[in-house]
């Protein structure tokens, strides 16, 4: 098989007969000296799917009042109680962060007659805060703590690794030797001796926060605690190759 024809392998792998370009991604890249020949590029992911060890939950208060400033007094000592909540089942104050404050007013639509304007009810605060804890195991407590608090807003969990990258060390062996066989397979059907690496960039995708999940509104609890499963979080690792195929 020709130089010429391995241009038409396979999709998704560039050859290129010119001095290898490296690819823009972030993350480390290692390259070696540059000599002239064609170039092999593709990826290679790998994904590792672990327990999370850490979760966020987010709760919060919402207060109304005939003025802004007797709402927001009423919100803020209800925030206090639920902040109080928290730190007593063990989430550190550096864990505690709020999120967002809402004051806006509210008016009544209802019985609107034609021309007139709906009529003013007050104002609305609306206060949340997110808390992170690496006790997976008590979040379903933790809700339950939080909503006999007063919190009346509850959303997530967002599950997550603390540190994601040490996760994934095993993944970058497998994935280069992964590419060495690739690179060599690709050679050998191609009419080449072997292939020289050029270059190898990082990327990929870590488990962290999840996307949010809808807020749902609690009114009454049962005394068995809130049931909460974590499951796993994946973290993906992407290496982009280049190799430069040899006679």
């Amino acid at each position: 098989m020709t130089k010429h024809m391995l241009t038409a392998m396979a999709s998704g792998l560039a050859l290129m007969a010119a001095t290898p370009v490296l690819a823009q991604q972030g993350g480390t890249t290692v390259t070696t000296a540059s000599v002239q020949g064609p170039i092999l590029s593709f990826s290679v992911s790998e994904e590792v799917r672990s327990r999370p060890d850490q979760a966020t939950v987010g709760a919060g208060v919402t207060t109304t009042a005939p003025t802004a400033v007797e709402a927001m007094r009423l919100n803020a000592a209800a925030m206090d109680k639920l902040i109080a909540a928290a730190k007593a089942r063990g989430i550190k104050a550096e864990d505690i962060q709020t999120s967002g404050i809402n004051l806006s007013p509210q008016y009544d639509y209802n019985n609107q007659g034609p021309g007139q304007p709906p009529r003013f009810i007050g104002y609305q605060v609306s206060n949340t805060v997110r808390a992170t804890t690496p006790k997976i195991d008590d979040i379903g407590p933790l809700l339950d703590a939080l909503v006999a608090a007063g919190g009346t807003n509850i959303d997530g969990p967002w599950f997550g690794m603390k540190d994601p990258d040490a996760q994934l060390v095993g993944a970058r062996g497998a994935a280069i030797k992964e590419a060495e066989a690739k690179a060599a397979d690709y050679a050998k059907l191609a009419g080449y001796r072997g292939a020289e690496l050029v270059s190898i960039s990082e990327g990929g995708s870590f488990g962290g926060p999840q996307p949010p999940m809808p807020m749902v509104r609690l009114q009454a609890m049962d005394a068995k605690a809130t049931p909460v499963e974590p499951g796993q979080v994946a973290n993906t690792l992407t290496l982009s190759f280049q190799y430069r195929l040899v006679r």
